[in-house]
């Protein structure tokens, strides 16, 4: 048998000397027939880092207590606050807070009692928090203190054109900085590797609230290049929130084939913006007009599209007290499986998540099941402010926790029956690549040819990274900039490819 990477290299150099294929783009293939939409027995509860629950073994046992109690089967455990980790074996230094336990770790203890109660754990990861004045980390290592405001050329803080960078108590790191795309990738491939978490969730995977972010001078350079654009661009500019909205999307994408090369099993999940009115279901239109797509430029329906989540849990937050939100939430919940179908055939799956904290547990309860009865999983928010009484501090955790528990597991309710979630994440079958040799290795167009026929696009990011999570299994070729490269799609999981040395500096159209 040839060994795959002289196989590899006899392949390329046929391709670079003529592959034969026609200049011409003929017409992709159509898309699969999607799967029916599926019904979720997902659910869940959120258990935040930012008081009770996690710092002790004690809290840890009586958390996963709660949650059985409460009839839920999956914990999404903050593993990762705002650069640092409730763990002690990531590239994350340790979260420093009095309230921990010496030498506990948090993540690992969680998902050994949870496991053994039947639980799924998926380790929540704040992505691009970076700083909290209520919470401020003192280890030496931590991101604010190494790549903080006064760090100079190596601040990584996203900036307002003014260049200020906190927003309310917490800064955020600049998702445009390359060094930034890395330093997340590398955090939450090291959770997969190190504990045996059932996947990871994406939280911040955006720009702050405002649009009116991204103006670190090096994003701005990197923007110019990318694009020949003149100047510095204003806030509302629609090609400067394109790419941005791109760089979310490329790190989403990044993260989510790093992981998957790791263990294809590992869930990708994300907990995703739904403000205000609902789009349409179905309409893409709609949705560009809302502030998650415009404002904090996160393009969600094209990730469950591309198979690189495969679990979009909605940060559903309403009130069905007020006027409109319940059908809001109705909404949002409609939109969303409306966007679950995939290329291949497949569908992401979407929960929805309920803010416990906004609302009276009757209120929660009434949207649990109706996210259920629409065939979505459910999650609540969260563990440490189950109700409105708890957040506003007219009642105990304890107390809450009870209450809402009584409402969520009464006959009839979207608890009553526990159940195992025991669903496979939808199968990926990807590759991952990367292109060198050139000082503007981002925002260039990739394409994935099979049978002659053009099948995906990409645009690679700022550190030249490009892949695709949907493709039918056989061979591939990559091509960009002129470049070709062919392989093979595994059946199941990603391939990664050597790296791309592209021979001159074009952009544009990746056809030969």
């Amino acid at each position: 048998m040839t060994h795959p990477a002289l196989r590899r290299a006899l392949l390329c150099a046929l391709l670079l000397t003529g592959s034969g294929l026609s200049q011409e783009i003929p017409p992709s293939p159509r898309p699969a027939a999607p799967a029916p939409l599926p019904s979720s027995t997902l659910r869940g509860l959120w258990i935040d880092a930012f008081g009770p629950g996690l710092k002790t073994r004690a809290q840890a046992q009586r958390t996963v207590d709660d949650a059985v109690r409460m009839g839920v089967n999956t914990l999404f455990v903050q593993a990762v606050r705002r650069g640092d980790c409730l763990c002690l074996k990531s590239t994350y230094p340790p979260v420093t807070d009095p309230d921990l336990e010496k030498n506990f770790d948090p993540l690992a203890v969680m998902v050994k009692l949870g496991h053994a109660r039947g639980l799924r754990v998926i380790a929540w990861v704040s992505v691009t928090g970076a700083f909290n004045t209520n919470a401020p980390n003192t280890d030496p290592r931590h991101v604010f203190r190494t790549h903080g405001p006064d760090a100079g050329a190596q601040s990584w803080m996203a900036r307002r054109p003014d260049g200020t960078w906190q927003e309310g108590r917490d800064g955020w790191l600049d998702v445009g900085l390359p060094a930034v795309q890395d330093y997340v990738t590398q955090g939450m491939v090291s959770l997969v590797r190190n504990y045996a978490v059932d996947g990871v969730q994406l939280d911040r995977i955006r720009y702050p609230d405002g649009d009116v972010w991204g103006y670190d001078p090096r994003v701005l350079t990197r923007y110019r290049a990318e694009t020949g654009a003149i100047g510095t661009p204003a806030v509302d500019d629609p090609a400067w929130a394109d790419w941005k909205r791109q760089q979310v999307t490329n790190l989403v994408r990044r993260v989510a084939l790093e992981v998957k090369a790791v263990r294809s099993s590992a869930w990708i999940s994300a907990a995703t913006i739904t403000y205000l009115e609902p789009p349409r279901a179905g309409d893409l239109v709609s949705f560009r007009r809302t502030r998650t797509y415009w404002d904090v430029l996160q393009d969600w329906p094209t990730w469950m599209n591309e198979g690189l989540l495969d679990l979009n849990v909605l940060m559903n937050y309403k009130r069905d007290t007020i006027e409109s939100q319940g059908a809001w939430f109705d909404g949002w919940n409609t939109f969303a499986q409306s966007m679950s179908a995939r290329p291949d055939g497949e569908r992401a799956r979407v929960a929805a998540g309920s803010a416990m904290y906004l609302n009276a547990p009757e209120v929660t309860a009434a949207q649990a099941q109706r996210a259920v009865a629409a065939g979505l999983g459910w999650v609540g928010y969260s563990y440490r402010t189950p109700t409105a009484a708890v957040y506003g501090e007219r009642e105990t955790g304890a107390q809450g926790l009870e209450t809402v528990r009584r409402v969520l597991t009464a006959p009839g309710a979207a608890l009553a029956v526990p159940a195992p979630w025991t669903d496979a994440p939808p199968t990926v079958r990807g590759v991952l690549g990367r292109v060198t040799g050139t000082p503007v290795p981002g925002g260039r167009s990739v394409e994935a040819w099979q049978g002659g026929r053009l099948v995906a696009r990409a645009v690679t990011d700022g550190n030249g990274y490009y892949g695709f999570a949907t493709l039918p299994a056989g061979p591939v070729e990559v091509r960009v900039s002129g470049q070709r490269w062919a392989d093979r799609v595994p059946v199941r999981g990603v391939v990664r490819l050597p790296d791309l040395l592209l021979r001159n500096a074009a952009t544009g159209s990746a056809s030969p």
